[in-house]
């Protein structure tokens, strides 16, 4: 009789009934953050003013931080900014990253050792600010939105998954195909990437939270306020207090309307950061055990 570890035994009925509350407890205490910055972009100024800061009970709601956003224009136009950079970014960087894998995922491949020699050293050594700046200058990047995308293209980590998951694809299904006379790269497009999907939907999340979230890059490379990301005004905005104009870097009031409270168009901000990554992590999450822990087993 196989004897199975305590941590996959079946609780006992006071173990599940703990359990459960400790999940509740931490659901409760990742959610309820987000709550607060939802209801407080949606408060009035007497709201936040009796609050004293995040809003936690509803009194009176309005959207006037929102359309005081995309009065401005300037939050539209990076939002639209983050959009483009995030869905060529990862469309780029997940060609490169599966091309990549597969061919180090192959013994006999061309320069295979070296070049999976020079994948792992990146983990140990950088090349450093200044160096890469040199380079973006050097090939003509600055102030382009290839900046926010080439310099970080592809990822060891995200190689180095998806090179493990290849591995572990049965030879003897690759070796039938090339000899019904199958090329490597329909291969890998008829056999390995469709028994890939897991792996490379949560490679491809990866990335494109990777390119939605960045900031530094912009503020590095780009000097044309014009281009700036979504990520940067909220950081110019939130974290450095500096005012959002028209024409600038920032939303314009209304007209005919009293301005909503600073910490409100805050959140409003926040929000639009958050909703992107909080509509795709529920249809990827379910690939996460199949396509990270059991690609990295391996390999």
């Amino acid at each position: 009789m196989t004897t199975l570890p305590p941590w996959a035994e079946r609780p006992s009925r006071v173990g599940g009934l703990l359990k459960g509350f400790v999940l509740t407890l931490i659901v409760a205490c990742v959610l309820f953050p987000i709550y607060m910055v939802v209801l407080t972009s949606l408060s009035t100024q007497e709201a936040v003013t009796e609050a004293g800061g995040l809003v936690t009970v509803p009194n009176g709601l309005s959207f006037a931080a929102y359309e005081e956003l995309f009065a401005g224009g300037v939050v539209t136009r990076s939002v639209m900014v983050s959009l483009g950079v995030t869905l060529v970014g990862t469309a780029i960087s997940l060609t490169v990253t599966v091309l990549a894998a597969y061919g180090l995922s192959r013994p006999g491949s061309l320069l295979h050792r070296p070049m999976l020699f020079l994948v792992l050293l990146t983990f140990l050594f950088g090349p450093g600010l200044i160096p890469n700046y040199l380079l973006v200058s050097s090939l003509g990047l600055i102030d382009t939105y290839w900046s926010l995308i080439l310099p970080g293209a592809v990822t060891a980590f995200n190689l180095v998954v998806m090179r493990a998951f290849f591995m572990n694809i049965p030879e003897e299904v690759t070796d039938s195909a090339r000899i019904d006379g199958a090329s490597e790269f329909r291969i890998l497009r008829t056999i390995v990437l469709p028994m890939s999907k897991g792996v490379t939907a949560v490679i491809g999340m990866f990335y494109a939270v990777g390119y939605w979230n960045s900031f530094f890059n912009a503020v590095l490379y780009l000097n044309d306020n014009a281009k700036w990301p979504l990520q940067v005004v909220l950081r110019q905005y939130v974290l450095q207090g500096q005012s959002l104009i028209v024409g600038q870097t920032g939303v314009g009031t209304i007209a005919g309307q009293s301005p909503p409270p600073s910490l409100a168009i805050q959140m409003a901000i926040v929000v639009l950061a958050l909703l992107p990554v909080l509509f795709l992590y529920p249809f990827v999450q379910r690939h996460f055990t199949k396509g990270v822990i059991i690609g990295a087993i391996k390999g």
